[in-house]
């Protein structure tokens, strides 16, 4: 394949990339997403170390899921073996956005999961965020990105979780990652996910011992979005 034969994807991800620092999700080059094509089986992602002012189309790096370079003149990003296995393990997603923003990475840092305190979680999610276990030193020894890949997946799998209802997740001690039907569909997510950790740290400022929402109102707000019997929205 030719290097036009990836515009539409690279175009795609870069969009995606330049909605971080419009989202204020990450300052200096603290982020990046990726844009999925499930039929050519390769994704375009931000090259490492790039300024997002500095950031064109044509500089995104095309990767194929074995982590090759398919096409492109700069390194991709660092976390690219993470968007790899992501990819490869969770089937329907097409976009994937990892940040290093202020409240989620708190709460990564905290080693703690998210509970559900109000309906704009609900709205999203209608179950805890949840946070991984810290990564082992053997696991970042063996290989660091693949492994928090692996690590994330395994997180959900062994909390019964599905990635198509829970698009977003905190890695102890590092920060969030977010994924969609497409790249800005991840970068939505992401940043729910920001605004969900500020209003839950605020919310336990005010009263350390709050409680999760009931169940029936997380249920009723998660349903209205996107049950079977979904009003929320325009038809059509």
């Amino acid at each position: 394949m030719d290097s036009y034969s990836f515009k539409t994807l690279r175009d795609e991800a870069y969009e995606a990339n330049m909605e971080i620092p419009r989202r204020s999700l990450a300052i200096y080059t603290w982020g990046n997403v990726s844009a999925f094509d499930a039929t050519k089986g390769v994704f375009a992602i931000k090259p490492s170390g790039v300024v997002y002012d500095d950031l064109t189309p044509s500089s995104m790096v095309i990767v194929d899921l074995e982590g090759k370079i398919v096409d492109g003149k700069l390194n991709p990003s660092s976390d690219t073996k993470t968007h790899q296995v992501l990819y490869r393990e969770f089937p329907g997603i097409a976009g994937i956005t990892h940040t290093h923003s202020t409240f989620a990475v708190a709460w990564a840092q905290a080693r703690k999961s998210v509970p559900v305190f109000g309906t704009t979680h609900a709205d999203h999610g209608a179950e805890t965020i949840p946070c991984t276990e810290i990564m082992s030193a053997e696991a970042v020894a063996r290989d660091y990105e693949l492994e928090t890949g692996n690590l994330i997946v395994q997180t959900f799998r062994t909390a019964g979780k599905n990635p198509l209802h829970m698009p977003m997740v905190l890695v102890a001690g590092h920060g969030p990652f977010a994924w969609g039907a497409d790249a800005a569909k991840s970068v939505y997510h992401a940043a729910v996910l920001e605004e969900v950790c500020r209003m839950a740290q605020l919310t336990l400022s005010l009263d350390p011992r709050a409680s999760p929402l009931p169940e029936h109102i997380v249920r009723k707000h998660w349903e209205r979005k996107h049950g079977e019997g979904a009003y929320y929205g325009q038809k059509g």
